[in-house]
């Protein structure tokens, strides 16, 4: 039998940093250089799986010059920008986390799903500078994130997570404007779409009844 009114819900923090990976920067994949914050929602549907939302503020930055390309070394254009993002999907552990089972509790996850992110538009002029068109736009992505959680105690688990966002824009970073009528100033890559990687740790407080996992 299952009770709709007993699973087990998560409500929690994210802390960690961020980094781009695009047409300006470095392109190392991990490497977080700077803040990220963020909440997040968990509906636990049985000790393998849980539905998870979650709202993340994050500065993105990227420098040519910290760059192991000496083309972009050379050209040394640099950005400061951040997004908001809204981001739901389904995380899946490797072995059961039924916390209301005593004892230490670890499991590696997985989660996916899909990301929509706000950001500013902006372009770099005909002399490298950075330039903001005023406008923002919002970029819709895929989350591939690898992490691993335990139990801390009776009401409380403590993440460590690697998060990729594969977007469907290469705007993020100011190699193609927004605006149709600065065309020309686009460059790098036009066939490589923009990423962005969270690292970092999440805290979250269970709360709700013994849950009743016959049905899955």
């Amino acid at each position: 039998m299952q009770n709709s009114h007993s699973q087990i819900y998560e409500v929690g923090v994210f802390a960690g940093g961020s980094n781009f990976i695009g047409d300006v920067g470095a392109t190392t994949y991990i490497a977080p250089n700077a803040p990220a914050l963020g909440l997040m929602l968990k509906w636990n549907r049985s000790p393998r799986h849980a539905w998870r939302v979650s709202v993340t503020y994050a500065e993105l930055d990227g420098v040519d010059a910290k760059s192991d390309d000496p083309r972009r070394q050379e050209r040394n254009y640099s950005f400061d920008s951040n997004l908001f993002e809204i981001s739901a999907g389904m995380e899946f552990t490797f072995l059961d986390f039924d916390m209301h089972e005593s004892g230490l509790k670890v499991t590696p996850y997985l989660f996916s799903g899909m990301t929509t992110a706000m950001h500013p538009n902006y372009y770099f002029n005909n002399e490298g500078q950075y330039t903001s068109e005023n406008t923002d736009s919002w970029a819709f992505g895929i989350p591939i994130v690898l992490g691993i959680k335990a139990k801390i105690a009776h009401h409380m688990v403590l993440g460590f997570e690697v998060g990729a966002r594969y977007t469907f824009s290469d705007e993020l970073d100011g190699s193609v404007p927004d605006d149709p009528n600065r065309a020309n100033l686009s460059f790098g890559n036009i066939n490589s779409n923009d990423w962005y990687v969270f690292t970092g740790f999440t805290l979250t407080y269970t709360f709700g009844q013994r849950p009743c996992y016959c049905n899955f």
